[in-house]
């Protein structure tokens, strides 16, 4: 096996704050879905889900996001998001008008925070592990 540096204190910072802000805009929109808050509900409107769909969505993003800030759980959070933000980008380029690109935006933050976080992560994409 060979052995891997471990991950600098600045690196685990960096990845602990853009973690922190993915996790706090997450559990806002999730929280939003939750108790049906006008803008949220007005946005799914728009993007053709039903009202009554709405709060589940938000409660599917609440236990992934959960999953996502529990270090021992964090990859399957993070794999959880990337599931449910590549429906939201889909839902977006079949809704004109939509900033599709924002999702992929998200999930590449999602994963930057954990990978400068996680030094397993970072071994495996490496190719160290």
């Amino acid at each position: 096996m060979i052995e891997t540096k471990s991950t600098s204190k600045a690196a685990t910072i960096a990845g602990w704050i853009i973690s922190g802000l993915i996790i706090l805009f997450y559990l806002f929109d999730a929280i939003g879905k939750i108790v049906k808050e006008k803008h949220s509900v007005d946005g799914s409107v728009a993007l053709g889900w039903p009202i009554e769909h709405i709060p589940t969505i938000g409660f599917i993003l609440l236990a992934c996001t959960i999953l996502y800030a529990i270090p021992r759980t964090s990859v399957l959070g993070a794999v959880l998001i990337t599931g449910y933000l590549g429906g939201a980008m889909a839902v977006m380029m079949r809704t004109p008008g939509q900033p599709y690109l924002f999702p992929l935006l998200f999930g590449a933050l999602t994963w930057a925070g954990i990978y400068f976080r996680n030094k397993k992560l970072q071994s495996l994409v490496k190719g160290t592990a």
